[in-house]
């Protein structure tokens, strides 16, 4: 069987050019990045801005495996298979980080025979987004400590800087690190730390805002530090907004590219989900329902940390309203749920998967608290057995909910028309019944919005601040805090924020140990459980596997 990367490469792709004008897109709205990639220009935008929006499908899943167990193939498969049934469909995604794909995780671009191509540009350098995101931040790091080198006119103290250097790879040595080092002429010396860039506040900004001049604003509300009095100090103060925005000038625009079966698909923005808030951009979502009759986006790992996020944050924000979730649940996920070790999942165990398969029960339950209706697909792994899938299809006439295998890896858009149908169908029946609503509302306080998370989505019984998080709180409440939606950080791997509490554990407290404001995205940041906002690489990374040979082709790309 040939790897995600070898069916890549056997894959004769349609001109971008093409993929456009299949959507409607005139090609002065293109911007081209060689042949099989474009970045879609402000003109588009303001000439569909009073096009009527398709139906939004939201792809998300449940606590998953440390492999992951294929949401963003089932997007792909999905937008594949709404193009088989013969409906107008466009997949919204987000853009890897380069940190999973030299670590353990993998890319970001789907599998199999569901993919988006180019593969191996959009698990690398793609069309650059990523590195004008690291630029953006870590100039404003730079003005930061030179306004501090030049006499400190604002008198910031050294010892309360909040913005972090960033960069877009797995480095744990970056962590903590001492700056200014070598002398008078080499800056001020002081502790700083590096965060992935897909964790930092520019890549959450650019996801959210809804065009340059937001951009612009929402940059230069950043909250960067502190000054010796105990003011805030913003990244307006130093003037730091307008050479950012200018770094991030093509970056705002979403990426067109195509899935291996030539349907569109716009990938734009990056945050991670546990520790971001877990989508694509607002402005690719946006032009994507102005495109296609259905929209097919995916929110970052589980639904307790992706797909809650894409409710309280980016819907919140966008004024976005859902007309379908679809929760992808694997039967090996959900045996790992039940105890059984990662290396054992291929071997049928009926009694651990009814065991996990409470997570499934609780994932579902949770998505329709949103008042939108659900579709369980069930990403069908070879080593699936009847006795197997027989408890998923109890499980899920149990819950009330339709469900579909989805055979999209194996066998794109075909193995998904089923799934397709059934989404179709959901959404004609649900047509003007939809209600939907965020878990908590605007003017709910900072520790009312967490509550409502951990209790309504996670299941927790109570929540707890450590004196740090307390402290934080009352800073971030006098500057507004309780106006804006909460962000929580915590374990993909657990409802609750204990990576070993698998299932659908209950009676658990959450605990908050530290709180941040990111003001220019305008959300409060809630860090649950020991988090890292800059991952390490695994003993073994995949960077190890990947290479490229004499004719520039790559190779061990998964």
């Amino acid at each position: 069987m040939m790897t995600d990367i070898e069916i890549a490469q056997n894959t004769v792709m349609k001109p971008i050019k093409e993929v456009g004008e299949s959507l409607g897109l005139l090609e002065d709205e293109l911007e081209y990045y060689g042949k099989y990639k474009a970045k879609i220009s402000a003109a588009a935008f303001e000439r569909l801005k009073e096009e009527p929006d398709g139906k939004l499908i939201l792809v998300t899943a449940i606590n998953p495996t440390p492999a992951g167990e294929g949401k963003t193939t089932t997007t792909a498969g999905l937008g594949q298979a709404m193009a088989k049934i013969g409906k107008n469909a466009i997949i919204a995604l987000r853009e890897p980080s380069l940190g999973p794909v030299f670590g353990i995780k993998g890319g970001a671009a789907g599998g199999g025979y569901a993919q988006v191509l180019p593969m191996e540009d959009i698990n690398l350098h793609f069309t650059g987004d990523m590195h004008a995101i690291t630029s953006a931040n870590n100039l404003c790091c730079a003005m930061l400590d030179n306004h501090m080198q030049q006499g400190n006119p604002l008198g910031i103290d050294p010892r309360r800087i909040l913005i972090k250097r960033c960069l877009d790879m797995n480095d744990r040595a970056l962590r903590n690190i001492i700056v200014g080092l070598g002398g008078k002429i080499n800056g001020v010396p002081r502790e700083d730390n590096f965060i992935i860039t897909v964790a930092s506040e520019v890549m959450a900004i650019l996801c959210l805002a809804k065009d340059m001049p937001d951009l612009k604003k929402r940059l230069g509300d950043i909250l960067i530090a502190y000054d010796y009095q105990g003011k805030p100090v913003y990244a307006r103060d130093i003037k730091a907004q307008g050479a950012m925005a200018a770094l991030l000038r093509d970056a705002v625009n979403p990426n067109l590219v195509q899935t291996l079966e030539g349907t569109p698909a716009i990938m734009h923005g990056g945050p991670f989900a546990n520790i971001a808030h877990g989508c694509n951009s607002v402005r690719a979502t946006r032009l994507a329902l102005k495109l296609a009759d259905y929209c097919i986006t995916e929110a970052g790992f589980g639904s307790d940390l992706g797909a809650e996020k894409f409710m309280d944050i980016k819907c919140r924000m966008a004024g976005l309203s859902p007309d379908c979730v679809v929760v992808v649940a694997t039967v090996r996920a959900l045996k790992y749920n039940g105890g059984v070790p990662k290396t054992e999942l291929g071997a049928e165990n009926v009694e651990a998967l009814k065991k996990g398969i409470v997570n499934l029960k609780a994932h579902v339950e949770n998505m329709g608290k949103y008042g939108v209706p659900v579709v369980v697909a069930i990403n069908r792994f070879g080593t699936d057995t009847s006795a197997e899938l027989r408890v998923i299809d109890d499980c899920c006439k149990e819950l009330g909910v339709p469900y579909a295998l989805s055979e999209v890896f194996g066998k794109g858009g075909e193995g998904g028309m089923e799934l397709a149908e059934t989404v179709c169908r959901v959404i004609d029946e649900s047509a003007g019944k939809t209600q939907f609503a965020p878990i908590y509302p605007d003017e709910a306080t900072v520790e009312e919005k967490i509550d409502a998370i951990a209790k309504n989505i996670y299941g927790a019984a109570s929540v707890t601040f450590t004196n740090q998080a307390l402290k934080s709180l009352k800073e971030i409440k006098a500057l507004g805090g309780d106006a804006m939606p909460v962000c929580i950080a915590k374990t993909q791997y657990s409802l609750s924020d204990d990576p070993a509490l698998l299932g659908r554990p209950s009676g658990f407290t959450v605990t908050i140990r530290d709180l941040k404001l990111s003001s220019g995205a305008g959300f409060v940041v809630a860090y649950a459980g020991d988090i890292m906002t800059m991952p390490g690489l695994p003993k073994v990374p995949a960077a190890e596997k990947i290479d490229v040979d004499q004719e520039s082709v790559i190779h061990g790309l998964f």
